[in-house]
């Protein structure tokens, strides 16, 4: 069954530290047009990762997330020890050189006002690495979650698109059928406007004569062919689509060849009804191709 380039997937890593969310988004791309849109994820693991989604995922524009919500005691901060043991000190010596008195309440008051002291918290410390060889082999998983949750989404999408093209080349078959019922009706319009042609010019024509006319007009405008072709083509088209794993490029080449020959038919159609029924056609066929575009 096909599939959509068109995909979402969403995967989650319990760490040690907090949660890290790993998002893919598809849309459709001639190519694997990768976007890793994160920081955290390590420079020695981007190559890595992206062979992965690029092997995966096939082809379309691809976004990559991470995010992190870490936990709340990784967050908190570091209280330099020595630092406040060592601002108390000095200002306790102060306040005994200039004989202020102390007490508990004092100490709290004086332990409060040291710990608004710069350094004191210890902010600059060096932030470790969130993914890491130790948690790696989780993230991974992850990933590889996320990457199915996307190929899921776009089967699903596949089934739909699978639906709607395979009906309009359907409808596309039927649109040649009522071609072909305006033919005799044609060919009596040429016979009837070859006469009227001759009257005006009062001219009597020869029978045989005018039959061999006939049959070399009608050989000119002859669209048997380009309904043969057509026809091959939409099987083709059919046998494509249910064929193959990933037929999107080859049914954009085969909607060409599609193309060319509804409008060779229309170029030749010198009949209303037939140039509305092509149009019809070339409607059918613009759908297709809109879609076929999102197909992998």
């Amino acid at each position: 069954m096909i599939q959509s380039m068109t995909g979402y997937g969403k995967a989650e890593a319990i760490l040690e530290t907090g949660k890290l969310t790993v998002e893919i988004r598809t849309l459709n791309g001639k190519s694997a047009d990768i976007s890793i849109k994160s920081s955290l994820l390590p420079k020695d693991k981007e190559i890595l990762v992206r062979q992965k989604v690029a092997d995966k995922l096939n082809r379309g524009t691809i976004d990559f997330f991470l995010s992190w919500e870490p936990n709340a005691a990784s967050e908190a901060k570091t209280i330099n020890e020595d630092l406040v043991v060592e601002y108390f000190r000095q200002v306790d010596k102060i306040r005994k050189d200039l004989s202020c008195a102390s007490s508990d309440m004092a100490d709290n008051v004086l332990l409060t006002s040291i710990l608004r002291f710069p350094d004191v918290i210890d902010a600059g410390a060096k932030k470790q690495e969130i993914i890491n060889e130790d948690n790696w082999n989780v993230v991974e998983a992850a990933i590889d979650s996320a990457i199915d949750a996307v190929n899921d989404y776009r089967s699903r999408e596949g089934v739909a698109l699978y639906k709607d093209v395979t009906g309009r080349v359907q409808n596309i078959l039927d649109l040649e059928n009522r071609v072909e019922s305006f033919e005799a009706e044609r060919i009596e319009t040429v016979r009837t406007k070859l006469l009227k042609s001759l009257e005006d010019l009062q001219q009597k024509p020869d029978p045989s004569r005018f039959e061999q006319e006939m049959i070399f007009y009608l050989e000119k405008y002859d669209i048997n062919e380009e309904k043969v072709r057509l026809r091959q083509h939409c099987k083709y088209f059919m046998d494509t689509i249910d064929g193959e794993d990933k037929p999107g490029k080859k049914l954009g080449f085969i909607i060409q060849e599609m193309g060319r020959e509804i409008n060779t038919t229309g170029s030749k159609a010198n009949h209303a009804g037939i140039q509305q029924t092509v149009v019809l056609m070339k409607d059918e066929l613009e759908k297709i191709r809109e879609q076929c575009m999102n197909i992998l």
